[in-house]
């Protein structure tokens, strides 16, 4: 059993910069690849970002350029710099664990689900 917990969450006003983390609990963390999704008010949760075992990253393209993702392995934290906020970017952000390592973009192959915190972008 992997536990999430994000922390990190809050009110910015547009242009501002969050970061967001999120603490695994386990002793196998580095193996896992780790995802950011995000989820508005009445729209369906998307894919952010995602960091494999290997540290390859990968976004989505609307938060490519703004949105940084991170790990530390000795941390068992996973960490999301967002910058250049935008009211688009308000949502509930989860983090993820997909314990095959691989880097996924589809919330189903993920085994593992944080709580989620709320980010709110005023313009």
């Amino acid at each position: 059993q992997v536990q999430l917990v994000e922390s990190g969450g809050g009110l910015v006003q547009a242009g501002g910069s969050l970061r967001l983390s999120c603490a695994a609990s386990g002793r196998t963390f580095s193996r896992y690849a780790m995802g950011w999704f995000r989820q508005a008010p009445g729209k369906a949760r998307e894919f952010a970002a995602v960091i494999t075992l290997r540290g390859n990253t990968y976004y989505a393209d609307s938060v490519k350029g703004r949105f940084t993702i991170s790990r530390d392995n000795a941390k068992n934290t996973v960490y999301l710099q967002m910058n250049s906020l935008k009211p688009e970017d308000t949502a509930v952000y989860y983090c993820a664990a997909d314990l095959s390592g691989r880097a996924t973009m589809t919330s189903r192959e993920y085994d593992y689900w944080g709580q989620g915190t709320q980010v709110t972008v005023s313009s």
